[in-house]
């Protein structure tokens, strides 16, 4: 079987978050399952760009609206990645160092699905899935159904993937021309809330849908910035499968990005060493419980409590934890978090930015990671704080319910119900006493790397859900 993944995502080569990590691991192991997976993704100003080799397998020009524009698809040659990367370059649109937040997103990202179907549709065979990742992929479902110029395609099962459907991507029906040419009865397939929405025109157009943890095809039912009414109606082609983790680049035993690999026999020790490395470099105590934040700073993930939540924790222990933030987002949020350093030296610090390096170096050295969501799909820094021994704290919502259960039945992690300050400090001094016992915190640690939140199963319920 022949699947063709779209996305704005894919890791290493471009990675803003989940959707990355998802795009940049499903396909290897679907390949590894015996079938042929393949990414198609604009070709950003990146360092992938200019450190690999690429050939140009076609070149042509995209029409959106009365502009055009060249368009080259790149493919990367020695099949770096474990899948056939293909990186659509377009001048004036993807030659920028970042991925989203341009004010011609919308143009960028129609561009770039007019210009991968128009390579699609010249091929001399038909793929076997069209599989697209949120709203930037999102239209392709309708073009491939409506579009005149796509028509033998229109028998290709086409695929979605919500990996938030907080995001959609909405745009003014005044930019109706920048696609190709289609019957404009259908026009009613691209509307919701009077306006042209691509997730929406996605989730009706596409064979099937999914999203990326079970109970967040229950919660979108309920919780889906408008979309919640499509969803109910289109539930009997839904499916929710928990994403897994790229154990290859997620190994312990043999990240090149930590101190000292471990296993689950030598956990411990290699514990202790990426603990050391990260309290030398960040003027943390050693002796103490090192807690975690690793993410946008964003509302989603409830990053806007965090500066209360670490002020009353640092208060409430009596100097007797450690905090250190990875991250970055609302400027606010990083001023605030920034400060706490300068009240609580050697108890607490803050890394403003992204770093991927560091973040392998926080899993492997931290006791406990924080995601206090109020939004998660999915979630995978859970399972990175699984793999790598740190009990994770979370709240009971999408993927972090599906993926932690509390000790206190007789799980291995720390779990709350709401995204509140008292919530949050609650499941702190929580773990605080568990970390107290230490007997306890290694089984547990023991029991969490033991956990196979790998690709292998959900790749495969993928391939199930193309074959219905």
């Amino acid at each position: 079987m022949e699947i063709i993944h779209l996305s704005a995502e894919c890791y290493p080569v471009a990675k803003v978050g989940g959707l990355g990590d998802v795009v940049g691991a499903l396909p290897k192991y679907q390949n590894k399952l015996g079938h042929v997976a393949k990414v198609v993704m604009p070709a950003y100003n990146a360092k992938f760009l200019y450190e690999n080799d690429f050939e140009t397998v076609y070149d042509g020009w995209v029409k959106v609206g009365t502009t055009n524009y060249q368009a080259r698809i790149l493919k990367e040659t020695t099949n770096k990645l474990g899948f056939d990367v293909f990186l659509v370059h377009i001048a004036g649109l993807f030659d920028r160092d970042g991925v989203y937040g341009y004010s011609d997103d919308t143009e960028r990202f129609i561009a770039f699905q007019i210009a991968a179907l128009d390579w699609i549709a010249q091929w001399e065979h038909r793929p076997d899935v069209i599989h697209v990742h949120d709203h930037h992929a999102g239209l392709i479902p309708f073009m491939v159904s409506n579009c005149y110029q796509y028509a033998h395609l229109n028998q290709v099962p086409t695929v979605l993937t919500i990996h938030n459907a907080q995001y959609q991507g909405q745009f003014g029906w005044d930019k109706l021309h920048y696609f190709p040419a289609f019957d404009l009865i259908n026009t009613s397939k691209l509307d919701w809330g009077n306006s042209i929405n691509p997730l929406a025109a996605a989730i009706k157009c596409a064979w099937r849908v999914t999203t990326v943890s079970p109970s967040y095809l229950v919660e979108i039912s309920h919780s889906a910035n408008g979309l919640e009414g499509l969803l109910a109606q289109e539930r009997g082609k839904s499916f929710g499968v928990l994403n897994g983790i790229d154990t290859e680049v997620w190994n312990p035993s043999k990240d090149k990005m930590i101190v000292k690999g471990f296993n689950v026999r030598t956990l411990e020790s290699g514990k202790k060493a990426n603990k050391e490395e990260l309290c030398r470099v960040f003027n943390l105590d050693l002796t103490k419980p090192l807690f975690t934040f690793i993410g946008r700073l964003v509302g989603e993930k409830g990053a806007d409590l965090l500066p209360d939540i670490f002020y009353n924790a640092l208060a409430e222990s009596g100097g007797e934890i450690n905090i250190l933030v990875l991250g970055s987002g609302d400027r606010q949020v990083e001023d605030r978090l920034s400060e706490i350093a300068q009240k609580y030296p050697g108890k607490y610090n803050a890394y403003i930015g992204y770093n991927e390096a560091l973040s392998h170096q926080i899993y492997a050295g931290a006791d406990f990671l924080l995601m206090p969501s109020r939004v998660e799909p999915c979630g995978l820094n859970q399972m990175y704080a699984l793999r790598y021994g740190t009990i994770p704290i979370v709240r009971r919502i999408g993927g972090l319910k599906d993926t932690v259960i509390d000790i206190g039945e007789d799980g291995f992690g720390i779990c709350h119900d709401q995204t509140s300050v008292w919530d949050v400090g609650h499941a702190i001094g929580r773990a605080y006493e568990l970390y107290l016992d230490r007997k306890k915190v290694k089984e547990i640690r023991k029991h969490m790397m033991s956990i196979d939140h790998s690709w292998d199963n959900s790749a495969q319920q993928y391939i199930a859900i193309y074959q219905m």
